[in-house]
């Protein structure tokens, strides 16, 4: 099984004894330790970039470790700080707490499990800042084209496409299913064009009636229709000197559609019941969910205006197979609605990402937004866990069943490997506590590991045993071992 890279440690303590300690104890763990005995020594050493986690003593000489905590955060802001003392009051603990430290333990440790649990959440709890802090930072990046998001192969050919044609004025189809983001990347080549300044109309050619939707296109007459009490531009006039969207081009009837190539071919309207045409300066781009190529071919659409519009063709690639690109918007979306909603939601448990990352998302990018923003609504935690989510995606089929290998299909292989394999190691060490009773060590001589690895693999892994104390304790059923 692959280990993650393990978060690397510094404890600072002026008691070589208990110093020593710590340091077997967390290297038993496998994390890297630095362990220095000066406080003063231990501000420079928590400097170095690598590491995650500091455990400080809080009685120290020279410098207390309370004011080395202050320091270490005004410095390194994002290392998580554990305290420990042996003199422990409330005060002293709610200090800790207010000057940023993640945790606060008492020497002497009733269990030496109490240090290498609070130092696993602390180091999870970092790892999970670092990977949010790298979408934060992936996201500037795509600030470059406006509102359209994504870091895959896909989307990087895309945004090569858009700039490439945003400075021409050809016609440009953009194809791609419902919910891929087909008017972001029409607004992405207008707002990088030469024509920024000017409108930008956008407008659903399936939503309207063929007479509403000619009157909403070229304008109409006084009197051309019933209702039509007044003359009135049409939205290509209205778009002179700048770029009409037109949405769901394929579903545009015959008799439009003929109007249309008139437009693109003379650079003219004529509003519905005028007799003179009308001059007009526009880019043109279309957009469809449908199969254009086809539909010419069975006659339900020109194959004068296909050709006319198809100058430029930009293929929007489904959610589904780009799954590298979910994490960065599930992200976008939890940082909009957060914000829109005042909720303080940091980011995602490695579970519930996993399961967003696996949904094949029918929707496309659309349903994904809708998926967050209701866990943002429920959610009453500070990450979004698989139970925030849609019933539908805390089901668990079994391992190689039909209903599991079908829902990573779509995924290239590495990665639809990687996360069956995580899915079956979670049902391993799951099934395997459960036949031991919980019991850790039983459970990890069967599975033929050492009891401080097997331990590990359930942090990683998300699976709940219970310590040996709390069996002797007779409290196996109400105080499971949280692994972070």
């Amino acid at each position: 099984m692959t280990q993650p890279k393990r978060a690397k440690i510094l404890v600072v303590d002026d008691d070589t004894v208990v110093l020593k300690a710590v340091n077997q104890i967390l290297q038993r763990e496998g994390y890297p330790v630095v362990a220095i005995d000066d406080a003063v020594e231990g501000l420079a050493a928590a400097k170095d970039p690598s590491i995650d986690v500091a455990v400080l003593d809080i009685n120290m000489p020279h410098l207390s470790g309370m004011d080395l905590l202050k320091a270490i955060k005004a410095e390194r802001p994002d290392v998580e700080v554990i305290m420990m003392t042996a003199y422990a009051t409330v005060e002293t603990a709610v200090e800790a707490v207010k000057a940023g430290a993640y945790d606060y333990l008492t020497k002497p440790f009733e269990n030496i499990d109490d240090l290498s649990l609070t130092v696993g959440k602390a180091a999870e709890r970092k790892a999970l800042k670092d990977r949010t802090r790298a979408l934060e930072e992936a996201l500037t990046v795509r600030s470059q084209f406006e509102d359209l998001i994504g870091q895959s192969s896909q989307m990087r050919a895309v945004f090569k496409l858009v700039e490439t044609v945003s400075h021409s004025t050809a016609t440009v189809l953009i194809q791609g299913e419902s919910g891929t983001g087909k008017e972001l990347v029409a607004r992405a080549i207008h707002y990088r064009s030469q024509r920024k300044d000017k409108p930008f109309v956008a407008v659903n050619c399936s939503a309207l009636t063929e007479t509403l939707l000619e009157s909403e296109l070229f304008g109409h007459m006084k009197g051309a229709f019933t209702g039509a009490t007044n003359n009135k531009k049409g939205l290509f006039e209205a778009a002179d000197g700048g770029t009409i969207f037109l949405d769901e081009i394929g579903d545009v009837p015959q008799a439009t559609q003929v109007r249309l190539l008139r437009v693109l071919q003379e650079g003219e309207v004529k509003r519905v019941g005028a007799n003179d045409p009308v001059k007009v300066d526009v880019r043109v781009i279309a957009a469809t969910h449908v199969d254009l190529s086809r539909a010419k071919s069975e006659g339900k659409f020109r194959e004068d205006l296909f050709y006319r519009l198809n100058v430029i063709t930009i293929d929007l690639p489904p959610l589904r197979d780009r799954p590298e690109d979910v994490p960065l918007l599930a992200h976008h979306f939890l940082k909009m609605y957060t914000a829109k909603l005042s909720k303080k939601v940091t980011g995602f448990t490695p579970r519930a990402m996993e399961a967003l990352t696996v949904n094949r998302w029918t929707g496309n990018v659309r349903e994904l937004e809708n998926v967050i923003e209701r866990a943002v609504v429920l959610t009453s935690n500070d990450l979004l866990d698989v139970e925030d989510l849609p019933p539908g995606f805390q089901e668990s089929p079994q391992a190689g069943s039909p209903v599991e290998v079908f829902s990573l299909a779509h995924l290239p292989y590495a990665q639809a490997k990687r996360l069956a394999m995580r899915a079956f190691e979670r049902r391993y060490l799951t099934a395997l506590l459960e036949k031991n009773n919980n019991n850790v060590s039983s459970a990890a001589r069967a599975a033929g590991v050492d009891r401080s690895n097997f331990r590990r693999l359930l942090k990683q892994y998300e699976v709940a045993g219970r310590t040996m104390k709390q069996r002797k304790n007779g409290s196996d059923s109400d105080s499971p071992l949280e692994v972070a």
